[in-house]
């Protein structure tokens, strides 16, 4: 009986073990998943650059991060406020817009427990056309077929926003789609589609693609009045340029000139305070190495990382920035 009871109390105390999971006081290797874009992006990448940061520490940290492909900027806020995700990739637009209860999350108001890590790369409000349209600038776009991103992307609200700033209205104008990003290059290379806006960070697969087939394809200005009144109205938005050498297939002789959004990195309060310094401290500290793994990285600089953020910033974030004198860098409002 007693080798019995000695048994029974093994084997719970295992099981407890096991069934800790996470949780650093156990020993045991807390999981996390960072939610970021399709795959052929820049977010997924991303996600896979801080992952790699990551699990090298995993023996330190006790932490095993992995990636996981989605909708986009939408779908990475619900899932990480809804515990689906530890950590998601989402548009500086599309966090401003959850954190104040707009757009999408108009309904069920401010998502309080929305947190900010730290902002990564620019992106491009980005308009491609094939040639044979003619069109020059977004102004132009008016009864073409134009995708404009899927349902809970972020990119559908920035065509939006472009189109109704220069008075093209979205359901008369235009014959407007709402396919994935990554479907469109062959949609407009099979002729199904004149022209298709994509929020992205360069230079990009998709757009790589768009512009190597047989149609010829410009990458479009998105400029005049109605966007510059947007950029003052909307302090997320910022302008930007596309250099025509990263696309030398296009139709392009100039620099495309647009705006743009950050990408950002969310995760919920609730979210353990160590998990949260350890990632932002892998990627601080390893900055170079972090800014060498794409190209739409070169552009970074440390402070360019707390820019764009308007849900208030994790605890854990809040910790590493002190620790490396960074604090000041940061805008007072996110902090608690």
């Amino acid at each position: 009986m007693r080798r019995l009871l000695a048994t029974l109390v093994v084997l719970t105390m295992v099981a407890a073990f096991v069934f800790a999971g996470g949780e650093q006081e156990g020993g045991g290797t807390r999981f996390v998943t960072i939610g970021t874009g399709g795959v052929t992006g820049v977010y997924y990448p991303t996600g896979g650059a801080i992952s790699r940061m990551v699990n090298a520490k995993s023996d330190e940290y006790n932490i095993r991060a992995s990636v996981e492909s989605t909708a986009g900027s939408v779908y990475n806020i619900n899932s990480v406020l809804n515990g689906d995700l530890d950590f998601g990739i989402a548009q500086s637009d599309r966090q401003y817009q959850a954190s104040n209860g707009l757009a999408e999350w108009e309904a069920t108001g401010a998502q309080e427990d929305l947190r900010s890590v730290f902002s990564i790369h620019p992106e491009s409000i980005t308009l491609i056309a094939a040639a044979e349209t003619g069109a020059e600038s977004i102004a132009d776009l008016a009864g073409l077929r134009v995708n404009i991103g899927n349902p809970g992307s972020g990119q559908l609200q920035n065509s939006i926003d472009a189109l109704e700033a220069v008075g093209i209205d979205v359901e008369n104008d235009i014959q407007a789609e709402q396919v994935k990003a990554v479907e469109a290059p062959g949609l407009l290379q099979d002729g199904r589609l004149d022209a298709f806006f994509y929020t992205v960070g360069h230079p990009n697969g998709n757009i790589l693609e768009a512009t190597s087939g047989r149609i010829p394809v410009k990458i479009l200005d998105i400029t005049g009045p109605g966007i510059d009144d947007l950029l003052s109205r909307l302090p997320y938005y910022a302008p930007a340029s596309i250099p025509a050498a990263l696309y030398p297939q296009s139709a392009n002789t100039a620099d495309a000139r647009t705006f743009g959004v950050k990408a950002t990195l969310v995760t919920a309060a609730s979210v353990p305070e160590d998990v949260v310094y350890a990632i932002t401290k892998e990627v601080f500290e390893n900055f170079e190495d972090f800014k060498s793994l794409h190209p739409a990285y070169q552009v970074l600089t440390p402070e360019s990382m707390l820019q764009g953020l308007s849900a208030p910033l994790h605890d854990g974030a809040i910790r590493y920035y002190e620790e490396a004198g960074m604090i000041g860098m940061i805008n007072p409002e996110l902090l608690p």
